[in-house]
């Protein structure tokens, strides 16, 4: 199913058409939504016709409040579910055994086992004696980030920084006409155009040459970019592909843990990651919501192996075969000379991640600095815990800055972002909107020494349910070249003041009401 947009590039308009929600689709949300209420209604005309079944439902809602109070859950998770049990009769604890936690089928976990356990191994005794003796406030945040994410340190990895899409867009071609071995890619958004297809012209050569090209697209963020069978599509070409969590009309997490991540592996010796999807906004082709402000990095090195893992164990869980993994895709790269410090990790919802990860190095970054912490991220919507560590941090002297669009891409949401303005700048936060138009970047900055550029967002759906990247540095050469990019997008910002932070009566009720509902979301 498709259907044609219009929009102007530089004053000339231009018409574009665009999938939108394949049949498929409809019918996964349609079995949901009937598998749920015929299930709610059954339990309530139970309790209607079945002499003393209410009794047995008022005991499951008080053990569903019991289990929620006494869980090790962030309470900002909590607070919402526990409205929705308590308000809502037998439909809120119904809802809370559908999506309140992930479940995981054994065969699944076994797989990831399997997966995770085939894959490099890595000794990083050396390197983080290394780094102790240079910082040992370094390494203790290596140590922790390589424990959680079960990742791992490196050193002699060259970086390059990208301030935009489309200065990555021809640095990533160039790599991929490259490739000899394979070409594996995964990216939450895939959408028909100049950016995919140019990337698509390539993957049908080098899959006919012999090349190995696997392609992983979230099934619910392409659902509007691209038919319902695009695998089999690619598969024509020679290509493997496959959606992350096809939706299949499970009353379950399957709508909500998604795969954020934006990966690109070439023969385990570089790799792209960062912000940008594949789809024509993000190089500025057309303009969606003013001018896209989005960041890429490159990796050449040996740190490329823990995205190969990433993006194979990814790849593994979505297919019926599990990939065959081998040495070679892990390869050595002794050559290769680099300063600094480098930990790519992986982040995602519980339990597969039995701790936050992105918002455990956020807070890192914010509890050790001494002197500023810049980031940059499209929305704002963080817990209370989030907000005492930013908030501890300017009290202590820290200058905190964060940018955020000033052209928003859903004016809900926006709304949120704007709904924390209030709290942070009283505790002397600086907030900027790029004022170009929207910034996708998400790219985290402290002293000078520390930064992390990758797909994670100041908001629930990356820090509690998607399944994210990120790339963790320690004094590398790119830390620099950052900070010369957020500064000049400092200038090309509006500043935050009290004045602009007026709202009528309605829209306090409105962000009230949503910001409470918001971990849901």
């Amino acid at each position: 199913m498709k259907k044609k947009i219009y929009y102007d590039v530089n004053n000339i308009r231009v018409e574009k058409e665009i999938n939108y929600i394949p049949v498929r689709y409809i019918i996964a949300i349609f079995i949901t939504l009937l598998e749920v209420l015929t299930i709610v209604g059954l339990v309530i005309a139970l309790c209607y016709y079945v002499p003393y079944f209410y009794v047995l439902c008022w005991i499951t809602e008080i053990a569903c409040v019991v289990r929620i109070i006494a869980s090790d859950d962030n309470p900002d998770y909590k607070v919402p579910w526990l409205l929705v049990v308590l308000v809502v009769p037998i439909a809120g604890f119904m809802l809370y055994f559908f999506f309140y936690s992930r479940i995981l089928k054994k065969k699944f976990t076994k797989r990831l086992k399997d997966l995770k356990d085939n894959s490099y191994h890595k000794d990083d005794g050396e390197i983080l004696g290394e780094l102790q003796s240079e910082s040992p406030v370094a390494c203790s945040q290596a140590k922790m980030l390589c424990s959680i994410a079960e990742t791992h340190l490196f050193t002699n990895t060259k970086q390059e920084y990208f301030p935009l899409g489309e200065d990555m867009h021809p640095r990533l071609l160039e790599d991929l006409e490259k490739a000899e071995k394979f070409i594996y890619m995964e990216y939450f958004i895939i959408e028909e155009g100049k950016f995919w297809n140019s990337i698509l012209d390539i993957l049908k050569r080098k899959a006919a040459a012999g090349v190995e090209v696997k392609v992983v697209y979230d099934d619910v963020g392409c659902m509007m970019t691209l038919p319902g069978d695009y695998c089999k599509i690619l598969k024509t070409y020679g290509i493997e592909a496959t959606p992350f969590s096809r939706l299949r009309g499970n009353a379950d997490s399957e709508f909500n843990n998604r795969s954020h991540r934006k990966i690109t592996v070439i023969d385990g010796k570089v790799s792209y990651t960062g912000g940008i999807n594949l789809a024509d906004e993000y190089i500025n082709e057309f303009e969606k919501f003013g001018h896209w402000k989005d960041t890429g990095i490159r990796l050449e090195g040996e740190a490329v192996w823990e995205l190969t893992k990433l993006f194979l164990i990814d790849f593994g869980i979505n297919v019926r075969k599990m990939p065959e993994i081998k040495a070679d895709l892990f390869p050595t790269q002794s050559k290769i000379k680099e300063s600094g410090y480098i930990i790519p990790f992986g982040d995602g919802p519980h339990p597969l991640y039995e701790r936050r990860v992105g918002k455990s190095v956020i807070q890192n970054m914010l509890n050790n600095a001494t002197r500023y912490v810049y980031m940059t991220t499209p929305y704002l919507i963080i817990d209370n815990d989030l907000c005492l560590s930013i908030e501890n941090a300017v009290l202590r002297g820290v200058d905190v800055r964060i940018i955020v669009p000033h052209i928003p891409d859903k004016k809900l949401v926006f709304g949120m972002t704007q709904s924390f303005y209030p709290r942070l700048m009283a505790a002397g936060v600086q907030i900027y909107e790029y004022e170009p138009g929207f910034i996708h970047a998400k790219s985290y900055l402290a002293d000078d020494e520390y930064a992390m550029i990758g797909t994670i967002n100041l908001d629930y759906r990356s820090l509690v349910h998607h399944f994210e990247n990120g790339v963790w540095m320690y004094k590398c050469e790119t830390i620099g070249t950052l900070k010369s990019d957020i500064e000049a997008t400092f200038e090309k910002s509006i500043k935050v003041t009290p004045d602009m932070l007026k709202t009528n009566l309605i829209q306090k009720i409105i962000r009230a009401i949503v910001r409470i509902f918001a971990p849901m979301l």
